[in-house]
């Protein structure tokens, strides 16, 4: 503890106690505890270590084959010696722009990467996740339109972000009709038809869908902008480096999970949500945002700015509560987007293809899997099988192996990145032959 017998002494004295016990004369005695605490004896350092190695070993590392929004990409060892520097680990809000100008450059660099990729105008900094920013470009929608208070959303989105849209919809006054898909992808026509009732303030479809298929969006913002209402697309970040942005399918905003940029898997989390948006939508997008200016001297200098859609300002006025993500991950993504680069994310996506149709080959090959959708994919895909595949993955578990998520139809999912090798591939249809 940082303070000495003395300056205890001196404290108690300024303030007129005896004793530490004092600070406590107005706490019910037989309330306080009368005993030592249960803690574990303490630990010297070599100790501790072991400790925690036993802890660790306890961990079972998967060779994972599964995805549905999540994916086991490569995360170059350099971004976590980066991030756990201390200027980055602990750094809080950048509200006094003179003593954040690294903090606030890393966010400017994550804002103008992502835009790049979305191929929109601004991009905040940042969510919590991919479901609550789908959350947030919904009430975005509302808040847009006038007099609108219903929002599209596929069927073909991941279950875990349209559960969420739909908890955050039902206590904010919001309509959602979920869009039924048509052989694995958004059902078109009944989107345009539930257009035509004049009252969508939004729609948001997927790319890739949860079923890793590619869904063909030609048209759909003419139809959208015709009915005056805005059109989002929930899109994997890492999949943009190769496939048509959501401002080439001519979005107005667009959302999703920064955790497809190398981000460990990690029991779930931390993850990263982005939002993505035009200048039009700019002032409803929660977060923040970073802007690049000269100060009196001339130099480059980085602010935050439109603060005032924030709820810590013009409360009243705020479209989201979302502004306390201290954008570790933020600069997680941008470290990682510096390293690979426009030809190492191709190469990523190349290589999660390429194993990806290999697998899904020598599936149907056995005969035991067969196809279900005749869609482009990338990285994921689905399967029917006949096999217990709640038997094959326990079995495939105890060889190390992560196996395909088995959806509520009975189908299976199978993502591939470029981490898992053919040898890989091999043993995991090998062993499920063998089941």
């Amino acid at each position: 503890m940082p303070h000495s017998e003395e300056d205890i002494r001196l404290m108690m004295e300024k303030i007129g106690v005896s004793s530490l016990s004092d600070l406590y004369s107005d706490v019910p005695g037989e309330v306080i505890l009368k005993r030592d605490y249960n803690l574990p004896s303490a630990m010297s350092e070599i100790e501790l270590r072991k400790h925690f190695k036993e802890l660790g070993s306890k961990n079972s590392p998967m060779i994972i084959f599964g995805g549905m929004g999540v994916y086991d990409h490569y995360s170059p060892s350099v971004i976590s010696h980066l991030l756990s520097r201390s200027e980055f680990y602990t750094a809080y809000t950048p509200y006094q722009p003179e003593i954040s100008q690294g903090t606030l450059q890393y966010i400017f660099e994550y804002q103008s990467m992502i835009s790049e990729l979305t191929g929109l105008d601004a991009t905040n900094a940042s969510m919590y996740d991919g479901a609550t920013a789908a959350a947030e470009v919904m009430f975005m929608m509302v808040a847009s339109s006038k007099k609108k208070d219903r929002v599209l959303i596929s069927s073909t989105l991941l279950d875990n972000v349209r559960k969420v849209i739909e908890t955050y919809a039902k206590y904010h006054g919001v309509k959602v009709t979920i869009v039924p898909e048509k052989d694995g992808v958004t059902d078109l026509e009944s989107i345009y038809s539930e257009l035509a009732k004049n009252d969508v303030a939004g729609v948001i479809l997927p790319t890739p869908n949860k079923y890793g298929i590619i869904e063909d969006f030609t048209g759909v913002a003419d139809k959208v902008h015709e009915n005056k209402s805005l059109f989002g697309i929930y899109a994997d970040p890492s999949t943009l480096a190769v496939l048509r942005s959501p401002a080439e399918w001519g979005a107005d905003v667009a959302c999703g999970d920064g955790q497809s940029l190398g981000m460990p898997l990690s029991f779930g989390g931390p993850y990263l949500g982005y939002i993505s948006c035009n200048k039009s939508m700019l002032r409803k997008m929660p977060g923040r945002v970073v802007g690049a200016t000269k100060d009196i001297d001339g130099k480059r200098g980085f602010v935050l700015t439109l603060q005032a859609r924030e709820q810590h300002i013009r409360r009243e006025k705020a479209t989201s509560n979302i502004c306390s993500n201290q954008s570790l991950m933020a600069l997680y993504a941008t470290v990682y987007l510096s390293l690979m680069g426009r030809e190492g994310l191709k190469e990523v996506n190349k290589l999660s293809c390429d194993g990806a149709h290999y697998l899904y080959n020598k599936l149907i090959e056995t005969g035991k899997f067969h196809p279900v959708y005749d869609k482009p994919f990338l990285k994921e895909f689905v399967v029917s099988t006949d096999l217990n595949m709640e038997k094959v993955n326990k079995a495939l578990m105890s060889h190390g192996i992560m196996g395909g998520i088995v959806l509520e139809n009975g189908n299976v999912a199978f993502a591939v990145t470029e981490k898992r090798s053919k040898e890989e591939i091999d043993k995991l249809i090998e062993l499920m032959l063998e089941v």
